[in-house]
């Protein structure tokens, strides 16, 4: 048999293989969130090289985002390339989650075989979970427009860029509070189904509107533990995000590989 013709059948067997349905969970503790980030950074050491190619699709495609943006000045592009960055971002988190699955497991770590299984899931059930985040994502994309206009539409400011000061004004202030706490709502909800929901369709025979609720009703049981790694993630992908996106090189991996084991420790078998 050819190789690439035994890979796909090692794939497809492995799928077979998967026990159904949603698992149970427990709460999760700081001691889990320091044992995950510990073992993500020895997972991301382990295969640099591998790590970074899938992590490479997060800094290009944010690369991309921002300079169409300021070159351009127009939200036409950025709405296009808004649509494909999720479910772009979806497979290579899962590329991810592979590889840190497979050192458990004591498997190989070839790269096309880790790209097979990525590629396996674009008919499953993980492109339905990325088109959710796009729906969010653009929800909030346009609400964010009705905010600025709603406090700062009267403004005689037309170039955010060239008018800095008009957020140090009274509406400019309300509008950042607002749109701040607004945000942050939108990324809890994002958040909340697929902290556990996208390890979930790797790790599980289960559809994507299961593994969602498995995992938002972990959160909403366990709220504040969740909310506190969602914080970290949040903080430490944004100072990542300061020196042009290079950071995400190793912070995107290492968040990757701990969140997938943070999966299977708070899951029972």
């Amino acid at each position: 048999m050819p190789l690439y013709l035994f890979e796909i059948s090692a794939i497809y067997l492995d799928m077979q293989n998967k026990p159904h349905g949603a698992p149970t969970t427990r709460p999760p503790n700081l001691s889990d969130f320091r044992n995950s980030l510990a073992l993500g950074w020895r997972d991301f050491t382990a295969a640099p090289m591998h790590a970074m190619f899938f992590a490479a699709f997060y800094v290009f495609a944010g690369l991309i985002m921002a300079v169409i943006t300021y070159a351009t000045g127009q939200t036409f592009w950025l709405i296009l390339a808004a649509l494909g960055f999720p479910l772009v971002g979806a497979f290579a988190a899962l590329g991810l989650y592979e590889i840190s699955r497979r050192r458990v497991d004591g498997e190989p770590l070839r790269l096309r075989e880790l790209i097979g299984v990525c590629w396996s899931h674009r008919g499953g059930q993980l492109p339905w979970l990325a088109v959710i985040v796009v729906v969010v994502f653009l929800f909030w994309f346009f609400l964010g427009h009705m905010i600025f206009a709603l406090f700062l539409g009267l403004s005689p400011m037309t170039n955010v860029l060239s008018s800095l000061d008009v957020f140090m004004t009274p509406n400019g202030l309300a509008m950042v509070a607002f749109g701040t706490a607004v945000g942050a709502l939108f990324s809890t909800i994002i958040f909340a189904f697929s902290v556990l929901g996208m390890p979930m369709i790797l790790d599980r025979d289960v559809d994507f509107v299961t593994a969602m609720i498995a995992s938002m009703g972990a959160v909403k049981r366990n709220p504040v533990i969740y909310l506190m790694w969602g914080a970290l993630i949040g903080a430490i992908t944004l100072i990542a995000m300061i020196p042009m996106f290079l950071g995400l090189f190793i912070a995107m991996p290492v968040l990757g590989h701990a969140t997938w084991h943070l999966y299977k420790r708070v899951t029972k078998p």
